[in-house]
């Protein structure tokens, strides 16, 4: 029985593949388990800070968030649980899945949260800054076993940070110069 359960939790989050091209982007904060790739400037949308661009990640919702999660909303469903044939305040078995699957999405959420922090960009306001998670996320929420991590992919566009993208440019004429003098000798 045990292994059909890690089957079917495989197969629920079955990675898509990664897209063609785009430029890998460096993590300005380390994001265990996280790649981020640059896909080029998104058409038609505009920001006052810069181009906006479209990226794809691939991350790992950590276990310990999304069980952290799960309490919460349990706590919260408690204290408004008023469902007929159950006491005041229990949350009936069958509501579960529905808890658990709100905690995997925000923790999902969260953790693109922290990886378009952890890039150096900046998400835009709007169905704009929107992210699509590829996989499903009802699926990988009915066979999460909780503190299990959840890998996952999604694209979304954002800006890359202005703050950040300044700190940076002297840097990278620094790097130049490092190179120019290493081509000479």
């Amino acid at each position: 029985a045990g292994g059909t359960r890690t089957f079917a939790l495989n197969a629920a989050v079955e990675l898509k593949p990664e897209p063609e091209g785009g430029e890998e982007v460096p993590a300005v904060k380390t994001m265990e388990g996280s790649r981020m790739k640059n896909m080029g400037e998104a058409t038609g949308v505009k920001n006052e800070n810069g181009p906006v661009f479209k990226f794809w990640l691939t991350a790992s919702a950590q276990g310990a968030l999304i069980k952290e999660l799960n309490t919460r909303v349990l706590k919260d469903a408690a204290k408004k649980a008023d469902f007929p044939g159950f006491r005041k305040g229990q949350v009936p078995p069958y509501a579960m899945p529905q808890i658990r699957g709100f905690a995997v999405q925000e923790g999902i959420i969260q953790t693109v949260q922290s990886a378009v922090n952890a890039y150096g960009l900046k998400s835009i306001p709007g169905s704009d800054g929107e992210v699509e998670v590829k996989e499903d996320i009802p699926e990988i929420a009915k066979g999460y076993k909780l503190g299990d991590n959840i890998q996952f992919t999604a694209t979304f566009q954002a800006i890359f940070d202005p703050e950040l993208v300044s700190d940076a440019e002297p840097k990278a004429a620094d790097s130049g110069v490092i190179d120019v003098e290493a081509e000479s000798v």
